[in-house]
């Protein structure tokens, strides 16, 4: 007997091994309801998803968490996610297939808001039950207009597409009509910085371009027409900026299309360098179709269908090919904030290579010929932002160090063109700003000249500077008939 109860098992033994298969039983139960749950309402949960991306050619993956922004449904009925990554930039935000959910863990799914209406308080709850009504209608209203957003729509030419569908009416309507707390509900913090209802909406509707000899993978939303929207890859023509669903289109209107620059005033040429001056009002169509490409690649800016009020400069890298663009600015015929930028962009395929700064420098070179300073249109990019801080940077340094002597913020505006704002940011950016005797003073540190003559040392191996002397340009005045634009 003393022997068998080795092998038997007790009552006790017997009832915990039973506690723990049903528990497991339990817990596959409640996973699978977990999936189902998910798989009938994807949108707004939170999960696990594989992250791949690829370092000096090695693919390398690794599990982040990441909020479903929405979900479709491609050929052979498999379905697709699109989601936002959690502390990633929306930019990375991509299209993945399920076995790239880990469904296995915890999956966090949205909280449902209920209004709670206290019954003691009828005589108030009329007017909330009205106003909360008309929310709703506003509310239906706005969804239908931003679904008609997403897949972007045709203008009359068949050529461009509305580029900013917020109305200011419609704006006014929700401020009148919807308390702080629910305007705070209806605003997506996760997916994007942007604070446009209609944005929440906008997931990423192309995959790639193709542009010239480079293939790029796009990053945000742009407003295309419907019959391009959601194409996995659109053809672009690097000269006149077309777009088209294949490559044999593309082929085909290369054979007829006689641009080969952009079409404006060349205002600028240094060795393959060149810049062209385009007048939104002259280039509509151009300008439009330039407002769309960089809209993938630009997420905190609000993109106009109207460029009338706008100039375009364009940079350009010349062969015997022709001139290929590389990146633009454009700024505002008349800023009432004093802006020499409203946008800017280096197309990924030229980035990090002293593209961006040479940029910037252009649009600071146009101010000093026009005698006034000027600044970058406020919000910047997180790229933006590391270019300016970088120019200005550089700027200030170069001339405090080849000035020799004590100058003043006011001095270097005046020299520089940047303004004051900017170079006070700057100087406290770098810690130059130190009080001395009662007084703030300018002091460059050992380490912040150094970095500046390595980052000038590449600069000039590089051989990518503006050069003052070959600027062909004088600043554009136009009567108040010219800036009347309807």
């Amino acid at each position: 007997m003393d022997a068998m109860e080795g092998i038997i098992p007790t009552h006790s033994e017997s009832f915990n091994g039973t506690s723990s298969l049903d528990n497991s039983s339990n817990t596959e139960m409640e996973q699978a309801v977990q999936v189902q749950n998910f798989l009938a309402a994807p949108v707004n949960c939170k999960l696990f998803v594989e992250k791949i991306t690829i370092i000096n050619g090695k693919e390398d993956s690794e599990f982040r968490k990441a909020e479903v922004l929405s979900s479709r449904e491609v050929q052979g009925n498999r379905l697709e996610y699109y989601v936002h990554y959690v502390e990633f930039n929306k930019r990375l935000d991509e299209w993945v297939s399920l076995k790239r959910l880990d469904l296995s863990r915890p999956i966090e799914f949205p909280v449902k808001k209920t209004n709670k209406i206290d019954g003691q308080k009828k005589g108030r709850g009329s007017k909330n039950q009205d106003t909360l009504s008309h929310g709703r209608k506003n509310k239906k209203k706005t969804e239908e207009h931003v679904d008609q957003v997403v897949l972007g729509t045709e203008d009359e030419h068949g050529q461009t597409v509305e580029m900013d569908v917020q109305e200011d009416e419609e704006m006014e309507e929700d401020k009148n009509t919807l308390s702080k707390a629910n305007e705070i509900e209806k605003l997506r913090t996760g997916g994007s910085m942007t604070q446009n209802v209609v944005e929440i909406a906008r997931v990423k509707n192309l995959n790639k371009i193709h542009i010239g000899k480079h293939e790029v993978e796009t990053w945000y939303f742009s407003p295309y027409p419907t019959e391009y929207a959601y194409c996995d890859t659109l053809y672009i023509c690097e000269f006149c900026l077309s777009y088209y669903a294949s490559h044999k289109q593309l082929i085909r209107h290369r054979a007829r299309c006689q641009l080969y620059h952009p079409p404006g005033n060349e205002v600028y040429r240094h060795d393959e360098i060149s810049f062209f001056e385009i007048d939104g009002r002259k280039q509509k169509t151009w300008c439009r179709n330039l407002c769309l490409l960089s809209k993938l690649f630009l997420d905190h800016k609000t993109l106009y269908y109207d460029v009338d009020p706008f100039l375009f400069y364009c940079m350009t890298e010349r062969d015997e090919n022709g001139y290929h663009l590389i990146g633009y600015f454009s700024k505002e015929k008349e800023s009432s904030e004093n802006y020499n930028v409203a946008c800017i962009l280096t197309l990924p395929q030229y980035q990090r290579l002293g593209y961006g700064r040479l940029l910037i420098a252009f649009s600071y070179e146009l101010s000093k010929a026009e005698g006034r300073t000027g600044s970058p249109e406020k919000p910047l990019s997180d790229l933006g932002l590391l270019s300016y801080r970088a120019f200005w940077t550089e700027t200030i340094i170069e001339y405090l160090l080849q000035a020799q002597k004590e100058a003043t913020i006011e001095e270097i505006s005046q020299r520089t063109s940047i303004t004051i704002q900017d170079i006070l940011h700057t100087l406290q950016n770098i810690g130059a700003l130190k009080y001395y005797r009662g007084q703030h003073i300018i002091c460059l540190g050992d380490k912040v000249v150094e970095q500046w003559r390595r980052n000038d040392e590449k600069k000039r191996l590089r051989k990518r500077m503006i050069v003052s002397e070959k600027l062909d340009w004088k600043p554009l005045h136009f009567t108040p008939a010219q800036l009347r634009f309807l």
